[in-house]
């Protein structure tokens, strides 16, 4: 008969167990169109200096900075991976919370203790009833178990909310990775542009020391000014000095750079060598993908999924909580029948805990889990729309810009078509200096306006990758 008992009772438990109160999880909707309105830039024409890379999966891979075709660059972004001290942080954090899921998982089995003591005593002399005087030992070896048969599911939110942590923390892991890749490739993209200004300008040098030997000559012949000398020197001093300048923000990025890549600026150094003319072709997809491809909408979404556990392990607090704790082992009044089978001891029993009267307590967290959930799907929401717009201002960026380096393009050749005829009409001595120093102003404001365009081209490609996930996907989330 009581054996019949406790099969009920398990029985019992067994279908109080597979309860769970709580809302379901459901991904909050978010609006998005079919398409982006920003196309991505049409072809691009040699006369641009452009030209289009064949399509690459690399971006598909992860290692979206290969289709950039730089090998330094290359380099230095696996090194990111490895060395940098942020992204190890983000690590720490995901492995604590992968081993939050441990922890949350030891709850749905029994505890186990076990412990052992030997004591003497002896009752006082005086003492008022019996036994005075008496002195005796005694030895324990209890083994104790308990076990929470979480009835309605508070364990098991537990460790759904651990795993939705888990995964939020390995997608900000990934987010902070590609932030810091993203971060890396402007630098040494800004750097690149700077080589190319430097460039410009030690070529312009040149011509400028020629323009001013030329009327330096021309002074000591008694056909210029000396006013004209002093322009033309003015001239070629102010265009050194704006060369030189340029080392100061190379220096600084190099330094940036040297910290993104775990190591000390000194000594770090990054090779001269121009910007290049291509510009990569990036895959946009479609508004609906990048829900799965940002790693920080990813991370955004499971803190939903989470607050939601939590709502579950804020309802269960209404519920009674059963334990089962069990307790035997051995005890004697000596050494020599402690471990004696007459000295065993058993016991076994369920206890049932309810509370009555909080004022209000659980109800309140109920209300504490409702909002927070409430805020991460705001949250959530939040995180995707901007994500759309990143997208949508980096494909106009590229568009409009694509625009603008065509009509500068043809500036720069009139500017320089214009220095060209102004150089001629002086050497022919039709004007003064000065309009030769206008023009060569003009054409190297124009020039430099162009590199200045290349390198915010190949930025804005860059921040579209960025936008786009890096050819991240939620499905590399880890799923234990």
């Amino acid at each position: 008969m009581k054996l019949k008992y406790a099969v009920s009772f398990v029985g019992l438990v067994c279908f109080l167990t597979s309860c769970t109160v709580g809302p379901k999880y459901a991904t909050p909707t978010v609006p998005n169109a079919p398409a982006y309105s920003e196309q991505p830039p049409t072809q691009f024409s040699e006369a641009q200096g452009w030209q289009t890379a064949n399509p690459s999966d690399a971006l598909h891979k992860g290692k979206w900075w290969e289709i950039f075709d730089e090998p330094e660059l290359n380099g230095l972004e696996e090194q990111v991976a490895t060395a940098n001290q942020s992204l190890k942080i983000a690590d720490a954090n995901y492995r604590q919370a992968r081993a939050n899921i441990q922890f949350q998982r030891s709850f749905r089995f029994p505890t186990v203790s076990a412990g052992a003591s030997i004591s003497t005593s002896r009752i006082s002399s005086n003492y008022p009833v019996g036994a005075q005087g008496l002195q005796y030992g005694f030895f324990s070896l209890p083994i104790s178990a308990s076990y929470d048969a979480d009835l309605w599911g508070r364990i098991r939110k537990s460790i759904e909310a651990a795993k939705d942590q888990t995964q939020a923390s390995a997608a900000d892991l990934e987010n902070v990775k590609l932030e810091l890749q993203t971060e890396l490739a402007s630098y040494y993209f800004t750097i690149r542009g700077l080589d190319s200004q430097k460039r410009l300008l030690d070529d312009t040098v040149v011509a400028y020391q020629k323009a001013y030997d030329l009327t330096n000559n021309r002074f000591n012949g008694g056909v210029a000014s000396k006013a004209e000398v002093a322009q033309a020197k003015t001239q070629l001093n102010q265009t050194q000095a704006q060369s030189i300048d340029l080392g100061v923000q190379r220096a600084q990025l190099e330094h940036a750079i040297a910290v993104l890549t775990g190591r000390p600026p000194e000594g770090f150094h990054i090779s001269l060598a121009e910007l290049k003319s291509t510009l990569p072709v990036v895959p946009v997809g479609i508004p609906s993908e990048l829900l799965q491809r940002r790693p920080d909408i990813a991370a955004s979404e499971r803190q939903v999924a989470a607050a939601n556990a939590q709502i579950g392990i804020a309802k269960a607090a209404f519920y009674p909580d059963l334990v089962i704790a069990a307790e035997g082992g051995l005890q004697a009044g000596s050494f020599v029948n402690w471990f004696s089978w007459p000295s065993r001891f058993w016991g076994l029993g369920p206890q049932l805990a309810q509370t009555i009267f909080d004022a209000g307590r659980r109800k309140s967290q109920v209300l504490i889990s409702e909002a927070a959930y409430d805020s991460t799907v705001a949250s959530y929401r939040q995180t995707a729309l901007t994500a759309f717009q990143e997208v949508e201002d980096n494909l106009s960026t590229l568009r409009i810009l694509e625009q603008e380096a065509a009509k500068q393009h043809e500036a720069t050749q009139a500017a320089e078509n214009s220095q060209q005829l102004a150089m001629n009409r002086y050497k022919g001595g039709l004007v003064t200096y000065l309009e030769v120093i206008t023009a060569q102003s003009i054409a190297l404001s124009n020039e430099r306006t162009e590199v200045d365009l290349m390198e915010r081209r190949v930025d804005a490609g860059v921040q579209l990758v960025r936008a786009l996930g890096g050819g991240w996907d939620s499905s590399k989330l880890p799923t234990t």
